[in-house]
Order: structure tokens, then sequence, then C-alpha cells
């Protein structure tokens, strides 16, 4: 499977996708990076599948991964039933243009 390092070793891109996620899981919408929004929607869509089917072995998988309990409920009670009939294709992606700082193209990641 294809996916960019972002400039990172794997433990801090681990860490790194964990918290986007978990973030984003919190607050249905963030502005990133370009890069970081287009890796994250595939952890997101794991995420949103394991909510979807639901059991105990998904729930534990889920907060394996995702830091924090309360959002861990939130992607099981409320986001998943939003997508039952839904085959992936969770994330929506808005490019915003360059951050000033840096000139790295910046986006917004959020539910559909």
């Amino acid at each position: 499977m294809a996916y960019s390092k972002l400039g990172r070793n794997s433990s801090a891109r681990r860490a790194l996708l964990r918290s986007v996620t978990t973030s984003f899981l919190r607050y249905g919408r963030i502005e990133t990076t370009e890069s970081k929004a287009k890796e994250v929607t595939k952890t997101i869509a794991h995420m949103i599948t394991l909510g979807k089917r639901g059991d105990l072995h998904a729930r534990r998988q889920a907060l394996a991964f995702i830091t924090d309990e309360t959002v861990v409920s939130k992607l099981f009670d409320e986001i998943a039933p939003k997508y039952a009939d839904r085959n992936g294709g969770y994330t929506r992606i808005y490019k915003l243009g360059v951050r000033r700082g840096d000139a790295t193209q910046m986006a917004i990641l959020e539910l559909v």
C-alpha cells in the first residue's frame, strides 16, 4: 500500500495520524495541510468502517488507535450510523491556498 512519509519516522507518523484522526472525529472538521489531509482520510475511513461494524472487537480496535474514549463512543453512537448505507467516501477536502509562513498548501477536511 502506498503512503506518504510526511517527513517523519514511523513512530512519529503514527502519532501524528492518531492525533489528527482523534481531532477530526471530535470536531468533524479540521484545517491542516493538504498532504496530511489526504493521508489521514485513509485512517478515518478505516475508523468509520470499524464504527459501522459496531461489535466489541471493532470498538477495541478503534480504542487502540484513537486516543480518547469519548471520541470512540461518539464514533460508534453518532458518526457511524449516519454512514450505514454508504460504501466509503466519508470525507471531503477543500483546498484553501498557501500558508503564509512556508507556502504550504492548506486544506479543510470535513465529513460529507
